[in-house]
């Protein structure tokens, strides 16, 4: 069953977030994953939103995603990712139809 993080990221140092984002990348390959999507902020529709950008990424599975998040080579990341931004990640999986 495909599977899918939405990252909400709140970029605090563009430079660090371009290093974060360029070193990720690979590990995300790693593992069957791909950025599908990335966007600014635009606007809210509906109730309070902060200027957050998000990226979508695809993965073949929730086991494919843990075990990228969990990998050591995604994990050297943590302290770079949170120098560059705030960010949260959530994982969803797609219904069979």
């Amino acid at each position: 069953m495909t599977a899918f993080i939405i990252a909400r990221v709140l970029v605090r140092d563009p430079a660090k977030f371009q290093e974060y984002a360029q070193a990720a990348g690979p590990t995300i390959a790693a593992h069957g994953g791909k950025v599908t999507q990335r966007g600014k902020f635009a606007e809210a529709l509906l109730g309070d939103a902060e200027a957050h950008s998000i990226g979508i990424m695809e993965f073949p599975d929730l086991s494919s995603i843990q075990a990228w998040f969990s990998s050591p080579d995604y994990q050297a990341l943590t302290d770079l990712r949170e120098q560059a931004a705030d960010m949260e990640l959530v994982a969803y999986e797609t219904p069979v139809a």
